[in-house]
């Protein structure tokens, strides 16, 4: 038999490495929400602006946790000195420069929603409504902003400051990797706050506008309304994620994923780029149905099914939740090692892939074909295989900060689902950094 010394480790002896954000924080978020949305369905407050209103409820209550409680703003990975801040006169040169930086960044995102024309229509028409309600403040905000916490900052001459240098011609000091990062992060917010803002109204809509009458009686009724609650949880946690970006909560990006195969795999499971959408080559429901269709007239089957999607919905959108306001998608912002992710490093990941599997059930087709079948099912394990390579590049790029290998490594010897794989198959998954190794064999 196959034995591991470090499954009998007590916890005590081997304490979790701590989270960079609070349970507290992502508690005090969905507080916040739940309260609104149950004032909103009684009123009926089902709209866009509703939706918006949604996200400050969350966002405000989290950031005055991370403040007042988490004090997060005196983290030492904020690089900010609040005593002694330096006179203007001392910066000013170097704000003038990274505003030019910040304005050539913002100018250059303006100019792709522009030209492309999806983002102009469907639900990313209100997404590029916000944006232009909110890019006069923006713009004019960001001055005394950047004035005031150049003045704190340790090193104010980062990847804005880079760019702006190099517009205005100064080469002596430019880092062209710093650079590449403030162009990446950009990158990302633009393209998934998009996205986020142009999928928070349907979903809050549908679940605000939902009617509960005798849903406590119809399994799936009442499965469907929970799953879209949490999604729409999800959504909203991931879009104050995107928004609240900032140095001085400590939310701010540290690094961008710089690996070319880890925005690939990520960018095809999002519009426009999307592979599993309808019609598209990852696209394995042709022939399907779901487990309403399967299961109908087995009333004992949809209850235990219908919970066991609404709990996996519950994994996902809590992983969400988990990070508070550093929710962010190929971007480091901190190690989060609390909530789910003390029981696997992907949470997220495994419980959308299970829901899929599970209410798709892909080998059971209603056109009778075992072509179509097969076909299914590969394509929904073409699928699963997706967000495997985008965890493994997450890992890759996570893997350069000494706090995740040592979350990694805790995870390893602690956590029920490695540890489940590592008994069940006989091998250990060290992160994408660290390769694959088998355990010690010796007899029991």
């Amino acid at each position: 038999m196959y034995h591991d010394a470090n499954l009998a480790t007590p916890a005590k002896a081997d304490p979790r490495p701590k989270s960079a954000v609070s349970t507290g924080c992502g508690l005090a978020g969905l507080i916040g929400m739940a309260c609104w949305l149950a004032f909103a369905r009684s009123r009926g407050l089902d709209g866009p602006y509703a939706a918006l209103v949604n996200l400050v409820a969350g966002g405000v209550p989290m950031v005055l946790w991370a403040v007042l409680v988490d004090k997060v703003h005196r983290n030492p990975s904020t690089g900010v000195k609040w005593e002694n801040p330096r006179p203007l006169r001392e910066t000013l040169d170097i704000s003038i420069t990274k505003i030019a930086g910040l304005w050539l960044t913002w100018g250059g995102i303006a100019a792709i929603y522009s030209v492309c024309r999806f983002y102009w229509e469907g639900n990313f028409a209100f997404a590029m409504w916000c944006f232009q309600m909110a890019a006069p403040a923006l713009f004019i905000l960001s001055v005394p902003y950047v004035l005031w916490i150049d003045r704190r900052l340790e090193k104010p001459k980062d990847g804005a400051w880079m760019l702006g240098a190099w517009l205005l011609g100064n080469k002596d000091e430019i880092d062209h990797d710093a650079i590449h990062n403030h162009l990446r992060s950009w990158a990302v917010k633009a393209f998934f706050l998009a996205f986020m803002l142009a999928i928070v109204p349907p979903g809050y809509g549908g679940f605000v506008r939902a009617s509960t009458e005798g849903i406590l009686h119809n399994p799936i009724a009442l499965a469907q309304w929970l799953i879209t609650g949490m999604f729409m949880l999800d959504v909203a946690f991931a879009t104050v994620g995107y928004i609240l970006t900032f140095r001085p909560l400590d939310s701010h990006i540290r690094t961008a994923n710089p690996y070319a195969a880890g925005w690939a795999f990520a960018l095809i499971c999002y519009p426009p780029f999307i592979l599993m959408g309808n019609g598209g080559p990852l696209d394995y429901h042709p022939g399907t149905s779901d487990w309403t269709h399967w299961l109908a007239g087995h009333d004992i089957l949809l209850w235990i099914i219908g919970a066991v999607l609404v709990a996996l919905t519950a994994i996902y959108a809590w992983a969400t939740m988990a990070f508070g306001f550093r929710f962010s998608n190929l971007t480091h912002r901190g190690i989060i090692t609390h909530g789910p992710y003390a029981w696997t490093r992907h949470p997220a990941y495994l419980s959308k892939n299970l829901f899929w599997w599970i209410s798709t059930c892909p080998l059971l087709v209603t056109t009778g074909s075992l072509y179509d079948a097969i076909r299914a099912t590969v394509l929904l394990a073409a699928v699963s295989g997706v967000y495997y390579i985008r965890a493994k590049t997450e890992e890759k790029h996570l893997g350069a900060d000494p706090a995740y290998r040592e979350y990694s490594e805790w995870m390893e010897r602690n956590a029920p689902v490695p540890r489940l794989v590592a008994w069940v198959t006989g091998w250990t998954f060290k992160p994408g950094y660290a390769g694959l190794k088998k355990l010690d064999q010796r007899a029991d």
